[in-house]
């Protein structure tokens, strides 16, 4: 086994402590700009259900229900892989926490492609956003609106998906490196961190277009 690798000191930090406490301190900054914004796109659903309620309940009925709460059970499993990867770290068991985190990035493929399955579905029927909904079953302003946002706020939450498994599987490198220790992993609690962020929309988002029908 390669010897473990101690954290570069930077030279503006009198401490890995500091250095540390200053990249989480960071990463939490970026976490609440995320939310934030979330946030404005969930206070603009808000918005729109208000003005077409009857529209928007109407248009949730189409979204595959099913899909979408597997795809829920399968994010929430993956935060508890993550989190138990990060603690495999902390008790010097590096092997399960690559273990783990290769167990994350499947469950994190699986929804995305669970996803595109129902993407698939809405684009046969003609369900699409904007001047581009064909689905002539129900054509009025407040099912347009709604899906819409669904693409939009989806399709950002899928993005967000693919950098959390981009990090996800990078840190998978970094372990099987043995870079970390179960004193040093900082990195590997901010990418499980972010992979957590990614779960905790989505568990918005799941009620908000397939629950409000």
């Amino acid at each position: 086994m390669k010897p473990m690798r101690v954290p570069r000191l930077a030279e503006q930090f009198e401490s890995l402590a500091k250095q540390a406490h200053a990249a989480r301190l960071a990463m939490w900054l970026f976490v609440c700009s995320e939310l934030l914004l979330f946030a404005g796109l969930f206070a603009l659903y808000g918005a729109y259900r208000v003005m077409y309620p009857a529209g928007f309940m109407a248009a949730a009925k189409l979204n595959n229900l099913t899909l979408g709460t597997i795809n829920t059970f399968i994010l929430i499993s993956s935060s508890f892989t993550v989190a138990m990867g990060i603690h495999s770290m902390r008790v010097s068991r590096p092997r399960w926490t690559a273990a783990l985190l290769t167990a994350t990035i499947f469950l994190g493929l699986t929804f995305l492609v669970i996803k595109i399955i129902e993407y698939g579905q809405h684009v046969h029927h003609g369900i699409l956003p904007g001047s581009h909904y064909r689905f002539t079953a129900m054509d009025n302003p407040g099912a347009k609106t709604f899906f819409t946002l669904y693409y939009f706020m989806t399709g950002l939450h899928a993005l967000h998906v693919l950098g959390g498994l981009a990090a996800l599987g990078w840190m998978t490198v970094l372990v099987r490196k043995n870079y970390f220790s179960a004193e040093h992993h900082v990195p590997l609690e901010l990418g499980g961190l972010y992979w957590h962020l990614v779960d905790l929309i989505w568990l918005f988002l799941w009620p908000l277009l397939y629950l409000t029908r």
